[in-house]
């Protein structure tokens, strides 16, 4: 039997509704043995984030090594790398280990606020992570930072689009989630753009939203999907998981990941 296998290089979320746990859950669901190098641990519930406890590199460096070396990867994700050295080291062991469908999640600030990248570490992603992405999934906020543009309509998604893939990415992801009225996804590879559009589901239980569709992409790619099929599959899975969201604790709650398990069971 071959399975596929997807590496995720991301912080822990104690909460369990973000970070790795959000991405192995994605994983699982979607079929694909999930593996991963923590780079960070938090405590974070879902009222927030607590403490923040970066890795040392060595030990990040280890898990990569571990995992690639012996059981191997087909697609690989990094989430929170909140120091320009764990930016680095990452970018580093990608090349090294040649990892391929690399999806980029430019995390940056927790749903409760935290800041989870240091602002001297913006660069480094812009110059040393994203250049090796094949899919990059900024939200609004994210794209922002990216390009320094604020982004108030879908033309300034596209725009934003254009300016991110000129940093190296091969495809670009602007999640609108953060617009009013529907919640439209600009897909844009260098050759035309895609609109992807979903009904508004009014829930303040969204934590991990980030995490779970940029997983879901990953799983797709790890099982051989191209880029567009991927995303697509990523948008119904995290639609899936908002409007059958779990009202955990007494904030932002998380997405329900088996939903979109069950959905396609019933």
């Amino acid at each position: 039997m071959t399975i596929a296998r997807a590496l995720t290089i991301a912080g822990s979320d104690s909460g369990g509704g973000a970070g790795i746990q959000a991405d192995l859950k994605t994983f699982t669901v979607l079929g694909v043995y999930g593996m991963s190098a923590l780079t960070a641990i938090t405590s974070q519930n879902t009222l927030g984030v607590h403490g923040i406890y970066n890795l040392p590199l060595e030990a990040i460096e280890k898990q990569i090594d571990a995992v690639v070396t012996d059981i191997g990867v087909d697609a690989a994700k990094t989430g929170m790398l909140s120091q320009v050295p764990i930016i680095e080291l990452v970018a580093a062991k990608i090349r090294q280990h040649t990892i391929p469908n690399l999806v980029v999640d430019p995390v940056m600030v927790a749903k409760g606020g935290a800041r989870l990248l240091e602002d001297s570490a913006q660069q480094a992603l812009i110059t040393k992570l994203i250049p090796l992405a094949k899919v990059v999934t900024p939200n609004l906020p994210e794209a922002e930072v990216l390009t320094g543009r604020e982004i108030r309509s879908v033309e300034d998604m596209k725009d934003a689009a254009k300016r991110i893939l000129d940093y190296g990415a091969q495809t670009v992801v602007v999640k609108g989630g953060h617009l009013a009225g529907d919640a439209i996804d600009i897909v844009y590879d260098g050759q035309m753009f895609e609109e992807l559009r979903s009904a508004r589901i009014e829930t303040r239980h969204t934590h991990g939203t980030g995490c779970t569709f940029s997983a879901a992409i990953t799983a797709e790619l790890a099982k051989g999907k191209n880029v567009m099929d991927a995303v697509k599959v990523a948008k119904e899975f995290i639609t899936c998981a908002i409007s059958d969201s779990l009202e955990l604790g007494g904030g932002h709650g998380p997405t329900n990941h088996w939903a979109y398990g069950r959905r396609n069971q019933a």
